[in-house]
Parts: C-alpha cells; structure tokens; sequence
C-alpha cells in the first residue's frame, strides 16, 4: 500500500485530490500542541475510506505525561485511527534515552487498552531502536533529496523488516504543489485494522472539539491579566486551563536560557507576539538571545533560498545547518527563518 505522512505543514490539504491507500497525521506534540488542521484532515481521510492514522512529535520531559496529552487528544479516534509515536532529535529533549520512549509507549498502549503490538513508532534508520519494544517500525531511509512519486521498490527494500518505510520527504503527488512524505506500507489492510482497535475510545472527545488558539496566544492572555484569576481563569479557559496554566507557570519559572532555547526554536513567535507570550521575561529573554546573536553567525532565510544553497554560501554542507538548527527535513525552510551559519 502507498501513503503519505501529513502535518500542518499540509494545512488545507484536498486529499480528495491526492492518491493514496493511508495517511498518518500529526496530531500532537509534547504537551502543549495539537496541529491545527489535524481533524479536519483525519474526518476527510474517514471519510474518504482510507486507512487513517495519527502521530505525536516526543519532545521529552515526562513520557506518561506525553502519552496521557497524546490519548486525551485523540481518544476520539480510537477504533477509527492507527496510533503512531514520532522519535525524533529535533526539539526532543529525551533524545537518546530509549527508555523513554519505552515507557512512553507501554503508557500509551495502556491507555488504549491494546498491547504494545498494536501501536506504531516512527525513527530515522540510523538510529531506529530495534527490538526496544514490540511496536510496529515505521522506518525513515531515503537514498536521496530528489523530487519522486510513488516506488514499487524503494531504496534498501528488503535489508530490514518493517511495517511502514517512509523513503522520501521530496514526494510529488497529483493533487498537492508541495513536497510530501511518502511511505510504503507493508502491512496487510486487515493488520492495519487491527492496530485501529482499543477499548478505551470515547467518541465525544475529538480534536474539533476544542478551541484551536495556540496556547501560546491564550497564555499571553493571562499573562495580560485579560483571563482574571482563580475560577474566573478556569471558566474562561475550559477544558484549556490545564495545557494554558502550564504553559504560564513554564514561562513564568523556566531559566531564562531555555526560554531563549524555544524562542529561537519559533515557539513564542516574533515582534508583538513574542513579547505578549513572554510577558514579564521578555527582556530578560531578549538579553540572553541578543548575547547569542553577538557571537553566532545568523541569516535570515529569504524567498527562494534553499538550504544547499545556504550552506554552499557560508562554505558547509546542508547537513551541518540542519544539525545546528533542529531541522528534521531540510526541503522545509520558509523566509523569515534565523539560521546559525557558524
């Protein structure tokens, strides 16, 4: 079967328009991210007959923490979705602990109600923990950059078993401009189905159903004092307080270099924005990054640059930047980026 992976990078994708047999979507990262445009792009999929699954991005700090933020978004699709754990270096700060991503696993498998078996994890080759648990293997290898379709025989097919080989991030697919993530399962349907089981579902509770404000923007509210205190705080926030209050307690008691961390990483946005979500820690936070600027070399990507190009520019390779900057793709630069070229 041929499928493609989807995120919001993808946001407003017709998948009426684009061939494939299953889509994995992301859903959740952490736990303070839910993709945007993922349920409407999971309802379309169901609706379209597809097989449907769902991933969330590790991003370290509390493994039952990110599975019980991952189930609690997307119980909703149990029985109608796969469910899939992204391990990635990229912003993950449990990168390289396994066990980690063990107990992240066996937590979320128990609370679908299914056995380890029947949940998936996503890993690049490279660096794929084999036999770590009985998940199904999603595996990242691509023999190269090139723009393709579908292939009957992706590169290395046959050197390792998995279920799902991801083999190129540069797809072209009819019915989408961009590049795509396209995938060859190996898995039967009826395997498939299976996975899509749990006991533990609750068809009330989908991502559409809550408010879709980053929490970044609603954690500027309270830090503004625009969502009072106390029971005034949790009326206005809902079924958001706990995932926003968290958020403000982090950016309220984090040090000041992690802040600059995942500002730099676009977290807290830029301008205004940034300087509403970081509320009181702003200049704080503006002090440690300006002290950065001072002795890295940064380019701001403009429209039409290409991360080769860039690096052919500073005499590196695009692998290097990718690594300096947490990128996990390196077709995926959009102008306004900050780079650390050196």
């Amino acid at each position: 079967m041929n499928g493609i992976d989807i995120s919001n990078w993808q946001n407003g994708i017709n998948l009426a328009a684009v061939p494939f047999d299953f889509v994995i979507c992301k859903a959740t990262e952490g736990t303070r991210y839910v993709s945007p445009d993922c349920d409407r792009q999971i309802q379309q999929a169901i609706g379209l007959g597809k097989l449907v699954g769902v991933y969330h991005y590790v991003n370290g700090g509390d493994a039952e923490a990110e599975a019980e933020y991952f189930y609690e978004r997307c119980k909703g699709y149990v029985g109608k979705a796969a469910f899939f754990i992204d391990w990635e270096e990229r912003g993950n700060k449990a990168w390289g602990d396994t066990s980690y991503l063990k107990a992240m696993a066996e937590r979320l498998a128990e609370l679908l109600g299914v056995s380890v078996d029947r949940i998936g994890i996503y890993a690049s080759k490279s660096v794929f923990p084999w036999g770590l648990t009985d998940a199904k293997t999603w595996v990242a290898q691509y023999a190269d950059m090139n723009p393709t379709g579908y292939q009957d025989a992706p590169w290395h097919e046959g050197a390792y078993d998995c279920a799902i080989r991801q083999y190129s991030s540069c797809g072209r697919l009819d019915g989408w401009a961009g590049n795509l993530d396209i995938n060859k399962c190996y898995i039967s349907r009826a395997e498939w189905e299976a996975m899509v089981g749990g006991s533990n579902g609750d068809p009330d509770s989908l991502i559409h159903g809550i408010d879709e404000t980053p929490a970044a923007d609603l954690a500027a509210k309270v830090l503004a004092g625009e969502l009072g205190d106390g029971d005034d705080r949790k009326h206005a926030l809902g079924d958001r307080y706990q995932e926003v209050q968290s958020l403000v307690n982090h950016i309220l008691t984090a040090s000041a270099e992690d802040l600059a961390a995942e500002t730099w990483a676009g977290d807290y946005g830029n301008g205004s924005r940034r300087k509403a979500v970081l509320g009181p820690r702003y200049d704080e936070v503006m002090a440690v990054i300006n002290g950065q600027a001072e002795t890295e070399q940064v380019y701001v990507v403009q429209s039409g640059d290409t991360l080769s190009g860039i690096a052919s520019k500073y005499g590196t390779t695009y692998q290097d930047l990718a690594a300096k900057n947490g990128i996990s793709n390196p077709n995926l630069i959009y102008p306004g980026m900050r780079l650390v070229v050196s």
